[in-house]
């Protein structure tokens, strides 16, 4: 019987080695037929199970000139030396995924804003050309993403940029220019050289404070010249409420063009209008940490989903 560790002493790790004679052992009650499965010799396989039980200072197995038993001890180490070895297997299976660019997961954090009118475009995208990749999708507002990425519980964003982190490199991807969405039959509706200045002076709905588009629309409002003191009716968690709003005459809104037809092609009580040039635009991008491991492989799905997205009413930032 193994002698129990002294306690003056540090006791010695068990190998991945003695684990896996150990386990084979406790499989086949039978040492022989133990060493043929992992390709050990019968005297290796023994010393390597009697180095364990020295190791652990506990009888694993009962041995007797007919057969070979697990000790009370042996079954339940037995049970946790698989999981060991399970975990090891999964780690190095992690690895090869790791060492292979557009394999294992991608936790991908996407704003509100942009979700409903560009996943399709990206979960096509990785369907067909990155079969092997398993995308995970969260979508949450802007400041929630950032701390998810700088935490490590997302490796990627897409999202309207600039961020103003120094942690985070950005990829862009396009400009969208934003739209006028009003009642029907406003006088604005219909044209195509709206100036700016013409939101000075509307009844302007917007998203919910945290939302990056509620802050890219009171920047476009102060470009425009609005009073910044002026009434701004706040009252939508989510762009398809913030239209039926606007359908209902309470105001007018900006929509960025990916998501007008989604957000406004049910709906007959609506009319656009589009800005003179320069158009009140945003620009998208993805967002990783600066220097991440995989920053080769986020800048070639970059590349690839500027060509995906050459279909959208956007402008594809080369």
């Amino acid at each position: 019987m193994a002698s129990p560790t002294n306690p003056g002493t540090r006791p010695r790790q068990p190998s991945l080695a003695q684990l896996r004679a150990f386990v084979a052992v406790a499989e086949h009650l039978h040492f022989r037929e133990a060493a043929a499965e992992i390709g050990m010799s019968q005297p290796a396989l023994s010393g390597a199970v009697s180095a364990l039980e020295e190791a652990l200072g506990v009888q694993l197995l009962e041995r007797t000139t007919r057969k070979v038993l697990l000790s009370p001890a042996g079954e339940r180490v037995a049970a946790r030396a698989r999981g060991v070895l399970e975990a090891v297997g999964d780690l190095m299976e992690e690895a090869e995924a790791a060492r292979a660019p557009f394999t294992g997961v991608l936790r991908l954090g996407v704003i509100p804003t942009v979700a409903p009118y560009l996943l399709p475009t990206v979960l096509r995208l990785v369907h067909d050309r990155y079969p092997d990749l398993e995308l995970q999708v969260h979508e949450e507002q802007t400041g929630s993403l950032l701390d998810g990425l700088q935490q490590g519980r997302l490796d990627l964003l897409l999202l309207a940029v600039p961020l103003g982190a120094p942690t985070v490199a950005e990829l862009p991807l396009f400009d969208e220019d934003f739209v006028l969405v009003a009642p029907k039959d406003h006088w604005l509706g219909g044209r195509g050289d709206i100036p700016r200045e013409a939101l000075k002076d509307m009844d302007l709905l917007l998203l919910d404070e945290g939302h990056c588009l509620r802050d890219q629309a009171l920047d476009i409002c102060r470009e425009a010249g609005r009073d910044e003191g002026a009434p701004v009716t706040t009252s939508a968690a989510g762009l398809s409420t913030l239209v039926q709003l606007v359908a209902g005459g309470l105001g007018v809104t900006l929509l960025p063009r990916t998501a007008l037809r989604v957000e406004t092609a049910r709906n007959d009580q609506l009319t656009t209008g589009y800005f003179a040039d320069p158009a009140p635009s945003r620009r998208v991008a993805l967002a990783m940490r600066a220097g991440a491991a995989r920053q080769d492989e986020f800048e070639e799905f970059a590349g690839a989903l500027r060509e995906a997205m050459k279909g959208l009413p956007v402008r594809i930032v080369e």
